[in-house]
């Protein structure tokens, strides 16, 4: 099933089934209102509205509403779960996708790091028929450099020129005051959209197989009862931030400031991941989650 399909089956659920006026679904999903006219006009045409939703689209609609209505999402953009694509690589396809459909006339985005926002860094490339602006939020700016596949370099990117951890908070602190990082930490207002991954405390964690931390750091956070991280900061199973002994050498925007800015994605996926993005969905750190249906899911079951 390919995006435009997905989206006409969202549009039909709304309109006929949760009675939205075209008005409201095009706000809704963050598109005009005659787009959603001619959706809804070739979704007749092509038969995927009967009157009756298909059971699987019918699935995935109702899990989006209950993870929207549980943990208060702005929205939430649920893709089939598959066994021969890995999680990361259909979830970035996903977010891809996702914010390819909204971008302005003259995109900005801000973006972390992590596996995951990679793969979408350079999917966006390869589809996005406008030149993107991006804005890091974190230093360490290997993390953000594309492949050598990527037609990216015609892209604007501005990074922090900073590592992601530093040797003490004082070095941190004199890192976050220089002009050329707060021109950077301005430009993060401006977006339009902000896209974070949702890092869990497991052996693959991408925290480990970079050397960001080591061994007695991962069992050092798992006995601070750590869950997941977005940014590198760590939080509990309830969302809450951790104090752990290298929050003040990082060089990252805070949760609290990621809270202020508007339309901030979480693309993130599988289920060793379950717990940390279930966490940061209570932290309220999100207001828009593109995950895969097995996710979703074990999502609501462990509620």
């Amino acid at each position: 099933m390919d995006y435009e399909e997905i989206l006409m089956t969202r549009i039909c659920w709304y309109y006929y089934f949760e009675g939205l006026t075209q008005q409201k679904i095009a706000e809704q999903l963050g598109i005009n209102r005659i787009k959603v006219v001619k959706l809804l006009e070739k979704a007749r045409q092509n038969g995927i509205i009967k009157f009756q939703l298909s059971k699987d689209s019918e699935h995935r609609l109702e899990t989006e509403q209950e993870l929207m209505r549980r943990f208060r999402l702005k929205d939430v953009f649920v893709v089939p779960s598959s066994a021969s694509i890995p999680v990361n690589s259909l979830v970035a396809e996903a977010a891809s996708m996702y914010i390819n459909s909204r971008m302005g006339d003259n995109p900005i985005i801000n973006i972390g790091y992590g596996d995951t926002q990679n793969k979408l860094l350079n999917k966006l490339a390869t589809n996005a028929e406008k030149t993107i602006t991006y804005i890091s939020l974190t230093g360490g700016v290997n993390f953000y450099l594309p492949n050598t596949q990527s037609n990216i370099f015609n892209a604007k990117l501005h990074l922090i020129p900073a590592p992601l951890l530093t040797s003490s908070k004082e070095m941190a602190n004199a890192i976050m005051n220089e002009s050329s990082v707060t021109d950077i930490l301005r430009m993060i207002q401006l977006a339009d959209m902000t896209v974070v991954g949702i890092g869990s405390l497991h052996e693959e964690a991408t925290i480990l197989k970079n050397g960001l931390l080591n061994r007695s750091d991962y069992e050092y956070l798992k006995m601070k009862g750590a869950q997941g991280d977005v940014l590198c900061h760590f939080f509990d199973m309830d969302g809450n931030l951790l104090d752990t002994y290298f929050e003040d050498r990082l060089i990252s925007v805070s949760l609290e400031s990621l809270k202020e800015l508007k339309n901030v994605i979480g693309v993130a996926g599988g289920k060793s991941k379950v717990n940390a993005i279930r966490a940061a969905l209570k932290g309220r750190y999100i207001d828009i989650l593109i995950t895969d249906s097995n996710t979703a899911n074990l999502l609501l079951e462990s509620e």
